[in-house]
């Protein structure tokens, strides 16, 4: 018996226009979005090299989340450089979108809290802060170029709609994590160390831990509204395709 073809519509139709577009379209080498990553990760790598060379403790260094989470920045925008580079699918968004999440956490915290007198944490007065010299350029590199470089790869270089709602929630591990461990190594550390606490709002001698406690949860609500504003934002912003990200002409033609 001579079974058919599906009609038009029919299941094993949807079934082929659910495939991802890299499945059928072959990769292309993108040089452009691999050497602007490749700087990026640089910007991130140069700022890390100058806290460590001026400290007199490398552990302290990276101690902090600033450190931490320009570390992931510089490796997951290596890795994805060298993807686009040989041509190779992007990293999961959900690797990108949390690496994305975490630097506009130091970007923004650092602009709108520690660096902003008014707000009653700010660090500005700090003698281990003192933005002077190579400080200040590391300082520029890891709270202003590489937040603001993530998120011209984030709109300009990838393809949109591809964090999920579930992202949001997994990215916060890390952040709760880094609460933990910042509160374990203060309770493990003389009083008087310095950088005992490494931000102000963390810091049990002055706020308690009542306090500390209460920082954190309005802390982890801004950051999870961040995170859900990451998410909503990639399902709605353009696609904006370079010569690199042309698969067609506009004509009518063959695949370019």
């Amino acid at each position: 018996m001579i079974v058919p073809p599906p009609a038009a519509g029919s299941a094993g139709a949807s079934s082929s226009d659910s495939v991802p577009a890299e499945a059928v379209v072959p990769q292309r080498r993108r040089p452009v979005t691999a050497a602007f990553r490749a700087l990026i990760a640089l910007a991130a790598a140069t700022g890390i090299a100058i806290d460590l060379s001026i400290s007199d403790s490398a552990l302290r260094v990276l101690s902090y989340f600033t450190i931490q989470s320009n570390i992931l920045l510089a490796v997951v925008l290596a890795l994805a450089a060298r993807r686009a580079w040989t041509a190779r699918p992007p990293l999961p968004a959900l690797v990108t979108g949390g690496v994305l999440l975490f630097i506009c956490i130091t970007g923004l915290v650092y602009h709108v809290i520690l660096a902003n007198d008014s707000s009653g944490f700010s660090m500005t007065d700090d003698p281990d802060h003192a933005m002077t010299g190579a400080r200040r350029l590391s300082n520029q590199l890891l709270h202003t170029v590489t937040p603001i470089g993530a998120v011209l790869d984030w709109l300009l270089l990838t393809r949109p709609g591809a964090l999920r709602l579930r992202h949001a929630g997994i990215w916060l591990a890390y952040p709760l994590a880094y609460f933990g461990f910042a509160l374990a190594r203060g309770a493990i550390m003389a009083p008087g160390t310095p950088a005992r606490y490494p931000y102000p709002f963390l810091d049990v001698d002055a706020h308690g831990y009542a306090g500390v406690l209460g920082n954190a949860v309005i802390f982890g609500l801004a950051f999870y509204a961040l995170a859900l504003l990451l998410v909503t934002a990639d399902r709605f912003r353009p696609e904006i395709r370079g010569p690199e990200n042309r698969i067609s002409s506009q004509a009518a033609g063959p695949l370019k």
